[in-house]
């Protein structure tokens, strides 16, 4: 049995997001790039590669191991891109998307040999959380100003739109995509292409792909543009959890179970965003189950079990594939948790170990 703490993804699990996506692209017609920001662990790449067509970047650094470990398309977006990057960057690119007009005219020259995108701001959204809202007040996020997109559109071919978070709501993007057209339709008939972003939870249960399919497939149709998606969380959704053992029981006017892991080291977004763990557990034994850094609230949530918890017990936090490998840190210089993958034939094969010398090497 592997030493806890370890991320361990299920290739089986993986296989059914990527049948969803494989019905998609078919009835669509549209090209899904894997959002490198949410899920970026290599060692599925090669299972994924088969049922995506290449992946999408927010910095330098994820567009080359796009590139290098995925293949296939490679789109690179960045919300600002320096001068001693772009050469680099348009090396690795077949698409380069940026976020505003000054940097697409800054980098004109650099970029000019390669297709070129600028990400559009339709100045709203389906995120209900400020920090995650593209379309915020005063964001950075995009041009939205009709009049300044019409003087660089002989330099671009396609539009970045990202605008979902976590919508699993067809009529609801069904409503949005129809305010894009019908505002922004002028300019998306002179493109190539046009990216919908992510954050459409179309491979969660009960979700109507087949609607997703035909209203992408007629906006095509309408526009004439190949249409992407960038799938983070929809890709991975509940194929992977979080393995940790407990190290200590104790009462505080709570049951209280300490593991062998840190929210604030390995699942950050938890205490980003001030929602629970998932634990597959039901019961009578209420226990709080807490991390084992030095921060108050390094706390994954209360959870019921049908045994009282004992020290060495094992629990698996479940669905922590998305925005978990890519936001890891060494906060408290706690070791940070193996990466496992579970084989289609049930087996577990260890692909990478972090030691002190990795904690070391990161500070100096």
């Amino acid at each position: 049995m592997n030493q806890t703490p370890y991320y361990l993804i299920d290739r089986a699990k993986l296989a059914k997001n990527m049948a969803v996506m494989d019905e998609l692209r078919a009835a669509s017609g549209v090209k899904t790039l894997l959002a490198l920001k949410c899920f970026a662990t290599w060692g599925v790449f090669d299972q994924m590669s088969q049922h995506m067509d290449g992946t999408t970047s927010s910095s330098l650094y994820e567009l080359r191991l796009g590139r290098e470990k995925f293949g296939k398309e490679t789109h690179a977006y960045s919300v600002g891109w320096s001068d001693h990057e772009i050469e680099e960057a348009v090396s690795y690119a077949d698409k380069i998307i940026f976020n505003s007009i000054s940097q697409l005219e800054r980098f004109d020259n650099a970029s000019a040999h390669i297709e070129r995108g600028l990400r559009l701001n339709p100045r709203f959204s389906t995120s209900g959380f400020d920090l995650a809202d593209p379309a915020r007040p005063f964001s950075r996020l995009g041009e939205w100003d009709k009049t300044k997109i019409e003087t660089v559109m002989g330099r671009i071919s396609g539009f970045m739109i990202h605008y979902n978070c976590e919508n699993g709501d067809f009529d609801l993007f069904d409503r949005q995509l129809a305010r894009i057209e019908e505002e922004f339709g002028d300019l998306l008939h002179r493109l190539k292409w046009v990216s919908l972003g992510g954050g459409i939870h179309f491979t969660g249960e009960g979700y109507p792909v087949q609607k997703l399919a035909a209203r992408l497939k007629a906006f095509q149709e309408k526009f004439g543009v190949q249409v992407y998606l960038e799938p983070g969380e929809a890709a991975i959704t509940q194929c992977a959890s979080l393995e940790v053992t407990v190290l200590d029981v104790l009462n505080n006017g709570k049951d209280l179970a300490i593991v062998d892991s840190s929210v604030e080291a390995h699942m950050l977004d938890l205490l980003i965003y001030r929602i629970s763990g998932k634990i597959e557990t039901e019961g009578d034994h209420p226990y709080m189950v807490c991390g084992k850094s030095c921060l108050a609230g390094d706390v994954y949530g209360e959870f019921n079990f049908a045994q009282p918890l004992q020290i060495g017990d094992r629990l698996s936090i479940a669905d922590a594939a998305g925005y978990t490998m890519v936001k890891k840190n060494w906060f408290n210089g706690v070791k940070m948790p193996s990466i496992v993958i579970k084989e289609l034939d049930g087996s577990e094969t260890v692909v990478r170990e972090f030691g002190y010398a990795d904690y070391r090497d990161s500070l100096g």
